[in-house]
């Protein structure tokens, strides 16, 4: 094996199916062994307004806004994060992502790589961020 891995962002396989936008789990395409990294694009009024949020048994997440604004909501706090902004999150915390802007906002995710067989690592919370009235 070489001592690196070169793929483009579309050599990734786009997860998202029907839902708008794009995220595309980069690391299995790479043969990453130890960490994870995601690309997510998010059209206006994309994420998880007026869904559930998740949190994680182990997993801490670093999240890095590279275009655009997007909402955070995560516990009891909410806020906004502009490009440029890092944002970690302990795994325990549940968190949810929303676009309130009318352009596009590009996020990655970093994380410690799961084991296989993790399924139970993640956890979601139905009604975590309620649309507002």
């Amino acid at each position: 094996m070489a001592d690196y891995t070169k793929i483009q962002l579309e050599d990734a396989t786009d997860v998202l199916g029907d839902y708008p936008g794009e995220m595309r789990f980069l690391a299995p395409a790479l043969g990453a062994e130890q960490g994870a990294f995601t690309w997510r694009r998010m059209p206006p009024d994309a994420g998880g307004r007026g869904s559930y949020g998740h949190f994680h048994r182990t997993q801490e997440e670093i999240y890095f806004v590279v275009e655009g604004t997007l909402t955070f909501k995560i516990g009891e706090d909410e806020f906004e994060a502009v490009a440029g902004t890092a944002v970690r999150i302990a795994p325990e915390a549940v968190r949810s992502v929303h676009n309130d802007s009318d352009s596009d906002a590009i996020l990655i995710m970093a994380s410690p790589k799961l084991d296989e067989g993790a399924e139970d690592e993640v956890d979601t919370v139905d009604g975590f961020w309620p649309l507002e009235d």
